[in-house]
């Protein structure tokens, strides 16, 4: 196998998957060709770290000394146990994932998708029996783009965490317009009531890793965890690859 995958490489050198730069060999990454990133293109990716909302994951301006609940948590938890974005929404990252989203570029799933997984695979350590699910879109808006990217995504994450993936049973069963633009109540407003559970079973007494590609406010996470909760799901974790520094 690996004389095969050297003469593969000799043929057709591995690019980064971003921004189509060829990678050394030496520096393809300890996953080989399954996350041929470049150097430029990963070191640009701005990690969020501490200081952050232990429950939502949203990231604190410099200066705040350590992590604590952020005011809108204290005022109202959320329904989703913790939620924890990657990276910052912006730069190369931004670009990465509009190209994917919106120009059809479904390979960059998988170096994104690993990047992914490997941040759960440390921040999930000792759960069990996770049942990873990815936000849905309405039928509508899924013909329109022809994937659903937050699947691509889970179906990495569900693999690397050896867990179950369920993409039938949390549906989008109302239409709503786009989030873009809109403002923190109007976000909440636009995303009530708009999922719900196809198979109560399969989701009573789990533990859900809801994953999806960017998150700004989590009111789409936190109304899909609304949803599971009350389907008698027991706790649902919402991870994310990426998340504006500002809600």
């Amino acid at each position: 196998m690996n004389i095969f995958r050297n003469l593969i490489d000799l043929i057709y050198p591995p690019r980064c998957p971003i921004c189509q730069a060829f990678l050394e060999r030496e520096k393809a990454g300890e996953m080989g060709r399954e996350l041929p990133l470049c150097e430029g293109c990963s070191s640009s990716f701005i990690q969020i770290t501490s200081p952050l909302c232990p429950v939502c994951g949203r990231p604190f301006a410099a200066g705040t000394v350590s992590d604590h609940v952020c005011e809108d948590c204290l005022r109202k938890r959320p329904f989703f146990e913790k939620a924890r974005g990657l990276y910052l929404y912006e730069g190369s990252l931004l670009n990465a994932i509009h190209e994917f989203k919106y120009a059809e570029k479904t390979y960059l799933a998988r170096p994104l998708g690993l990047l992914l997984s490997s941040f759960a695979k440390t921040w999930l350590h000792g759960h069990r029996k996770l049942l990873v699910m990815p936000v849905p879109l309405h039928p509508k808006r899924l013909r329109e783009r022809g994937f659903n990217q937050s699947l691509l995504l889970a179906e990495t994450v569900a693999t690397t965490l050896d867990a179950r993936l369920d993409f039938s049973s949390l549906k989008r069963i109302r239409y709503t317009r786009p989030q873009t633009g809109l403002g923190s109540e109007e976000r909440k407003k636009n995303v009530r009531k708009a999922f719900g559970v196809s198979d109560r079973d399969a989701v009573k007494g789990r533990t859900v890793v809801l994953v999806d590609d960017v998150a700004t406010t989590g009111s789409t996470l936190n109304e899909c965890a609304r949803t599971l909760r009350r389907a008698g799901c027991r706790q649902v974790f919402c991870l994310v690859l990426a998340r504006t520094s500002t809600a």
